[in-house]
């Protein structure tokens, strides 16, 4: 079995964040092109969406908001990203669809809520591009409710080291996603179940509860 290579945390998190920032500024309109035409993307995107729980939703890093216009009606739905570019374009997209949301540019590390203001918060293929897991998971769970749901979505290494899933978290890893031990950052706070969901197993989603204190 190939022993998993977990990437160390950026020595420069500032530079890092711009790098990324960026990135996604000038990728903005591609990707969102791209999340629209590519089946397994949305795929992935669509399976947090069976896991949708209570009345107030919050999107971290929601990109160009492909999810934002698929949430169920009913929901108060709030919405966060750091890229001020993603968030101009998500209010477009939402806009197209007749649909409200509270949109935000801010960052996961300082996050701008209230504790335990959320029912479901959503996080889908972002977690591996924060320079602080740690920090960022900390506060996805302070406002987060008490047995609130939190749904992930990200790469890792499959559970089973298969070539074509080790090779594709791999890839990931040298575009410059951080690829970390998901399960120790997750234990601490949640009771979670690890789905893959594609990518040969390379791309998995965590369903979580935040545990009683």
């Amino acid at each position: 079995m190939v022993k998993p290579l977990y990437s160390p945390d950026p020595h420069d998190s500032e530079a890092f964040q711009k790098e990324f920032d960026g990135f996604y500024t000038r990728f903005a309109p591609l990707y969102d092109f791209l999340i629209k035409v590519m089946p397994f993307w949305k795929w992935w995107l669509s399976r947090t969406l069976e896991h949708v729980k209570g009345k107030r939703l919050l999107e971290v890093s929601f990109g160009t908001g492909y999810l934002l216009t698929r949430y169920p009606k009913g929901l108060e739905i709030h919405g966060i990203d750091y890229n001020a570019k993603m968030v101009e374009v998500a209010g477009r997209n939402i806009k197209k669809k007749g649909m409200s949301a509270d949109l935000r540019q801010g960052n996961v590390e300082n996050l701008p809520y209230e504790d335990n203001t959320f029912d479901t918060i959503i996080n889908t293929m972002a977690m591996s591009g924060y320079p602080d897991a740690v920090r960022a998971l900390s506060e996805i769970k302070r406002v987060l409710k008490p047995g609130g749901t939190f749904v992930l979505v990200d790469i890792t290494y499959p559970k089973n080291r298969n070539w074509a899933g080790t090779r594709l978290t791999r890839f990931w890893q040298a575009m410059g996603d951080i690829i970390r031990d998901m399960d120790s950052l997750l234990e601490g706070g949640f009771d979670y179940n690890d789905i893959e969901i594609g990518g040969f197993g390379s791309v998995h989603m965590y369903v979580c509860k935040k545990k009683l204190e």
